[in-house]
């Protein structure tokens, strides 16, 4: 709060000091561009080069203002920054959205210059000095043409070809870092957990017992899965994404897998909660093998056929060991 009162309002900068703003924000997205454009040059090059093309037009933008501040008000620009003014816009900090994927560090580009345009606009208004209000009412329209402008970049870098190649590195970015520690989670989690689950089952008949002995294993066994996964690989090498990501997606589908057979345990019948079981174990273990073919490549009946044999031999285990 008291960070908040200490901001400047909008309506109380001078010229010289929307000006200065403007110069700091220009400076600031060109930094942006350019760390977007080194996240993404190794895997995504066409892409990084549409960055580094922007980065150089707010470069020229800089400039002219720049430029601008020195004719009106001369050398020093005084320091004021976006974090400075009150309802200013805000950007996410750069760690925060590279993590994420290239669509939506596009989407991020794109509400950037939404932002900068706004900004132009409202500061043309508030000034009388009719060059200042002309190269502001420009700033502004560049920046609501930066579209065309990367759509021309596109066109020059981005072609049919290499961007059949980045759409091919997004989804093997996307298995590498969700769906293969989250494929094997789910498997940990269905298949490991059938046997205890079940031989306490059938070892007591006691549907709450069984809840609990499903539950601890399922919940157990998501944490040291989600564990196990980040701390395996920190992704630098092998190029598998954040461990953390890949930590939180092994982990939740591990204890999804396992609770979807012990939750029919809360079934207060016996042989009801045993059926429903049966039947969403049968699910889990279909789900499993759709997945493999989707996005393994792997043929769907061979996948089918090396989870439901895996999964029944597991839950005759627990049968037979519950059942002596």
């Amino acid at each position: 709060m008291r960070f908040s009162l200490n901001r400047r309002r909008f309506s109380d900068l001078s010229e010289q000091e929307i000006v200065a703003l403007a110069i700091s924000s220009e400076e600031d997205d060109a930094r942006i561009y350019r760390s977007y454009a080194e996240r993404l040059r190794a895997e995504f090059p066409a892409t990084a080069a549409i960055f580094d093309g922007m980065a150089a037009e707010e470069d020229t933008h800089r400039q002219r203002l720049v430029d601008l501040h020195r004719n009106r008000f001369g050398d020093v620009i005084p320091l004021i920054r976006r974090e400075h003014v009150a309802g200013y816009y805000a950007r996410r900090p750069v760690w925060l959205v590279e993590n994420l994927g290239i669509d939506r560090i596009r989407a991020e580009a794109e509400a950037m210059e939404r932002d900068a345009e706004r900004f132009y606009l409202a500061a043309a208004k508030r000034t009388s000095d009719a060059a200042t209000r002309k190269l502001l009412g420009d700033l502004a329209a560049a920046e609501a043409g930066h579209q065309s402008t990367a759509e021309k970049l596109e066109q020059e870098h981005l072609t049919e070809d290499s961007r059949s190649s980045e759409e091919d590195n997004a989804r093997r970015q996307f298995v590498l870092t969700w769906v293969q520690p989250g494929l094997a989670g789910l498997m940990d989690g269905s298949v490991s957990t059938l046997a205890p689950i079940f031989a306490t089952a059938f070892a007591t008949q006691d549907t709450w017992t069984t809840f609990l002995v499903g539950l601890a294993a399922s919940v157990g066994a998501g944490i040291s899965m989600g564990f196990t996964e980040a701390a395996s690989d920190d992704g630098q090498l092998s190029g598998r994404g954040s461990p953390w990501k890949r930590g939180f997606a092994s982990g939740i589908m591990t204890t999804i897998g396992g609770l979807g057979h012990a939750l029919p345990y809360l079934i207060p019948d016996f042989w009801t909660a045993t059926v429903t079981a049966f039947i969403v174990v049968f699910i889990e273990l279909w789900a499993i093998a759709w997945i493999q073919n989707k996005y393994m490549d792997t043929p769907f009946f061979r996948a089918a056929l090396q989870v439901v044999l895996g999964g029944a031999l597991v839950f005759a285990a627990g049968v037979l060991i519950g059942s002596g």
